[in-house]
């Protein structure tokens, strides 16, 4: 990047931070132990243009790109990973999902308010017994007239019960066919949709997640993204950008903890020094650093990838697989150099212990992430 560039990044940089001790820090715990989701927040984060990070200008977004989007995620992330991860959904899922296929109308109507904060996005992928599997979907739409009426159930969708607009994937084909499935964009107000279970989570407490429920939701065929059959392989391409947010919110979470590792380890002593000089802890303190630096350098070119309209598949399942697993891995080494001390709710380690485990799930496991890799490096 010139330097103008990596001048407006420091600004965004700032600005997240800034963000984030002031209006995230503070009530972050309260959050976590009740699950509750501050969808208020959000508004303020849409006020900042953190809601609308990748939306061009003439839809109401910042008009920025995935460097800028990173760095926003990675900084909410530091300080509570549940905000971070809400924020990546709604901008890397369902708003993308309008921004990448929607029709002009379609756009015009939906993305000002996204990109506001003034509506929270959903995106619904996934169902009870078809997550990696997803052509086996059993949730379907019936063409009747003008109309498509669906039925069916989804589920681990983040902004389930809150969530204003998304889109949902569905199958209006047979099964297994990856021409069989179309993605609508769905209202929360329309008859025969509704919310169904909360899940009580480990971690990422205070970023909801929830069942979707469809009893004979009539969706106007104006609500289809694209062409009828054309679902599966959009979903494909907003996965490859979804990937990108969850090694930045992996990033977040692992330098969270390497910070506070390395604050605690400068402060805690034993023997008459700081535990920071005894070699078991200083080499942890390696480890992560340079565990990070790899992979926020493979995220950053994913993410140059993506801007440049680069075949980004490969990378961004790379960035993912790493991040995550680095994120799991710092995580837990810095309990370790807490000790007792990182098993409390005192420290921040703990929240972050918590958290780290689902990026190595959501969006993809780590094993579905070397399935995308090796079929890639096996075809190229």
């Amino acid at each position: 990047m010139n330097s103008s560039a990596n001048e407006a990044l420091a600004l965004i940089q700032e600005s997240a931070r800034n963000f984030a001790e002031k209006h995230i820090r503070p009530e972050m715990m309260d959050w976590d132990e009740r699950q509750y989701f501050p969808k208020d927040l959000f508004q303020k984060m849409g006020e900042q243009g953190f809601m609308g990070v990748l939306v061009p200008e003439e839809y109401g977004g910042t008009g920025l790109g995935y460097q800028e989007y990173i760095t926003v995620i990675e900084e909410v992330a530091q300080v509570c990973s549940s905000i971070g991860l809400s924020l990546a959904a709604h901008n890397s899922l369902g708003t993308n999902h309008i921004l990448m296929f929607g029709n002009e109308e379609q756009k015009k109507k939906y993305l000002p308010k996204l990109a506001s904060g003034e509506h929270v996005a959903f995106w619904g992928l996934t169902e009870a017994n078809t997550g990696s599997d997803a052509m086996r979907m059993q949730c379907t739409a019936e063409k009747d007239g003008d109309y498509y009426v669906i039925n069916g159930t989804k589920n681990w969708i983040t902004h389930g019960i809150s969530g204003d607009v998304g889109v949902v994937l569905v199958r209006t084909g047979d099964l297994l066919d990856s021409r069989g499935i179309s993605a609508f964009v769905i209202e929360r107000n329309m008859e025969g949709f509704s919310a169904g279970k909360k899940e009580n989570k480990l971690g990422m407490r205070a970023s909801e997640t929830a069942e979707l429920v469809f009893e004979n939701c009539r969706v106007h065929k104006s609500q289809l993204l694209g062409n009828e059959g054309e679902g599966f392989i959009q979903a494909m391409k907003i996965l490859d950008g979804g990937r990108i947010s969850i090694a930045a919110l992996s990033l977040g979470i692992a330098k969270g903890a390497y910070k506070a590792a390395l604050k605690y380890s400068k402060e805690r002593e034993q023997f008459g020094k700081a535990i920071s000089k005894f070699q078991a802890i200083a080499f942890k303190l390696a480890d992560m650093a340079t565990e990070i630096e790899a992979a926020e350098l493979l995220t950053r070119k994913a993410g140059y990838l993506k801007d440049n309209h680069l075949p980004v598949t490969k990378i961004s399942a790379m960035a993912k697989y790493m991040a995550s697993e680095v994120c799991v891995k710092v995580a837990t080494d810095s309990i370790q150099v807490h000790g007792g001390y990182g098993y409390t709710k005192d420290f921040p380690v703990e929240k972050f212990f918590r958290d780290s485990k689902l990026c190595t799930i959501g969006e993809g496991t780590s094993e579905i992430q070397k399935l995308v890799i090796s079929r890639s490096l096996l075809k190229d």
